[in-house]
């Protein structure tokens, strides 16, 4: 794929969701590099992660759901280029954030000291008290005590009182002993809290010695943080203060102050610490815990241009996400009839989009709407227009959600199952016309499905997903052909085109791992026939077996012993071809 251009770069991506008080991660490190024009498969059983994953492209996570680390960054070159006035309020914003970073500077002469600073005040804490290391024992030895008593009580809950009773008894006397157990823990750790602070107060020598020591920084610090910046730093303050107004330029003029106030409040922290802001992914850093950063470019009397780097797991504003979703990134649903409003015209839903983010007349919008309805194979689309959606087949539905999603040319195509609800016959039609209209359109297709069946048809890449992870990676021919995790054989084994007649349907034994526990070793090691004791301990790192196929499981490492995948899915590619209708392009390539 090295000549392809990367659309969308995940970086070790977690997502989770706050759930009933408990923490719940759906998302456990995914990174992905997605291309333009590709197809991709994701994969997996329900639960596994797949429209979680996806969700977080489009800013569509539920409320209780949050990106807590990583980064999605989405090449787009028209999006990223940015221009905000430079009239007379831009002017008084610049020379604002001007003075406060030339005032902010000065605390960067005396970095080193503050750090010397801060480093003898952490020794004195952790004399006081439990140190970095103790508290870290503590609070994860607390955590897996606490959350042993909220799986057994929640397991506790599902027993039969009546024929379930000693069930019962025995998990209500060890709920009672894991209370037991946090009680004491508590209280050993507030005791060893209060004995080393007690001692610390005794040791007078060192209180002194610390006090001396901290006099002497203190004052050097105050001299130091006096003296005057270099016209380097001024010139780099000039262009940062440009940065931070066009980094909040595009919000509304309350916004701004806040976000401003936001950003000045970051640097200031920075240069306190010494981190280096003439490094530019270090200033990026500085700008993403509060807006992205758009980098200075050029001017003119008239405007600032600057470009950003689109992360879209630091955008929260709404009209940012408006310039994303639906226009450069949209998705079509499994059931169409959920994605159309019963009471509005087909007609309307989809020029309605077009004249949102195209900003054309109504008129302009009819004309591409029955374009559009041509296009994805609506009979009679003029005298269709004005029809509303029950008045459509659950086919022709789907054909309309599709066009609504292109109706803005995207760059990515999000298809969440959307074949699922409809008939067998319909669903082969939609993949097609989903192909069909790649080629003509140029957008990416990332398709979310547990159906092998469809990615065989429509896929050049599939990415397994299980419990959150990405646990193989690769060509749709190096997957089907030459799978390497164990639970990708599963997923192949249960093919029910592969069953011979007579013969059992081969399913996956077990349930996946509950997410809101961490999860220690391989998440598949219950469910793996072929589990090691390393499986339960460690997690697998992804090896790689080509230059374009990973897997994520400890029998690739070479100390391992030689499984071979099961027989059920040795030679399987005349089934498929066979079962699938496939004609060697557009999905598993002949031979």
């Amino acid at each position: 794929m090295e000549d392809k251009k990367v659309l969308l770069s995940v970086k070790d991506l977690h997502v989770k969701f706050r759930v009933r008080g408990r923490i719940l991660t759906a998302i456990r490190g995914i990174s992905l590099d997605i291309y333009e024009n590709e197809s991709i498969a994701i994969v997996g059983e329900s639960g596994s992660g797949k429209s979680v994953f996806t969700k977080t492209f489009a800013g569509m996570l539920d409320s209780n759901g949050f990106i807590s680390e990583g980064s999605l960054i989405f090449s787009d070159d028209e999006l990223a280029d940015t221009h905000v006035g430079n009239g007379s309020t831009a002017q008084r914003f610049i020379r604002h954030c001007n003075t406060k970073l030339d005032e902010y500077s000065k605390l960067e002469l005396g970095s080193a000291t503050w750090q010397a600073m801060a480093k003898l005040k952490d020794e004195h804490e952790e004399r006081a008290g439990l140190s970095h290391t103790e508290q870290a024992e503590a609070d994860a030895a607390m955590k897996n005590l606490t959350d042993k008593r909220t799986n057994l009580f929640n397991l506790k809950q599902t027993f039969d009182p009546k024929n379930e009773k000693d069930k019962i008894r025995q998990a209500t006397r060890q709920i009672k002993e894991y209370d037991q157990q946090i009680k004491e823990l508590k209280a050993r750790n507030e005791r060893l809290a209060k004995e080393k602070a007690a001692a610390l107060s005794r040791d007078t020598a060192y209180q002194a010695q610390y006090n001396e020591k901290m006099a002497a920084l203190k004052a050097q610090y105050d001299k130091e943080i006096t003296g005057e910046i270099t016209d380097r730093v001024k010139a780099r303050n000039v262009i940062l203060a440009k940065e931070i107004y066009l980094s909040i330029g595009r919000y509304p003029f309350t916004k701004r102050i806040q976000l401003m106030n936001g950003l000045l409040k970051a640097m200031k922290k920075a240069m306190t610490m010494g981190v280096d802001l003439d490094d530019d992914t270090q200033r990026s850093k500085v700008f993403d815990t509060v807006t992205f950063r758009v980098r200075y470019l050029d001017e003119t009397p008239q405007q600032l241009h600057g470009t950003c780097i689109l992360n879209l797991a630091n955008m929260h504003y709404a009209k940012d996400w408006n310039q994303v979703r639906g226009k450069r990134i949209a998705t079509v649903f499994q059931d169409p009839m959920t994605s159309l409003n019963p009471i509005v015209t087909i007609g309307k839903q989809i020029t309605s989009v077009i004249v949102r983010h195209q900003g054309c007349s109504e008129a302009e919008a009819r004309r591409r709407a029955i374009d559009l309805m041509h296009k994805v194979g609506i009979p009679k689309a003029e005298q269709r227009f004005d029809d509303y959606p029950f008045q459509y087949s659950g086919g022709m539905r789907q054909r309309i959600v599709i066009a609504i999603a292109l109706s803005c040319q995207p760059k990515i195509l999000i298809c969440d199952e959307p074949t699922t609800a409809l008939d067998v016959t319909i669903q082969a039609q939609i993949l097609q016309l989903i192909k069909e209209l790649q080629k003509e359109f140029g957008y990416t297709i990332v398709f979310i499905t547990h159906d092998l069946g469809v990615v065989a048809n429509i896929a050049d890449r599939v990415a397994v997903l299980y419990a959150g992870q990405i646990i193989e990676l690769g060509s749709v021919e190096e997957v089907f052909y030459d799978p390497r995790h164990p639970y990708t054989w599963a997923l192949l084994s249960s093919l029910p085109q592969l069953a011979q007649d007579g013969g059992e349907l081969y399913s996956i034994t077990g349930t996946p791992p509950s997410l809101y526990n961490q999860i220690v070793g391989d998440a598949f090691a219950p469910r793996n026939p072929y589990c090691m004791r390393i499986d339960t301990l460690e997690e697998p790192p992804m090896f790689q077996v080509t230059e374009t196929h990973f897997a994520k499981t400890w029998l690739l490492d070479p100390r391992s012993p030689k499984i071979d995948k099961p027989a059920s899915i040795h030679n399987i590619h005349e089934k498929l071809m066979a079962a699938f209708n496939i004609q060697g392009k557009g999905g598993v390539k002949v031979g």
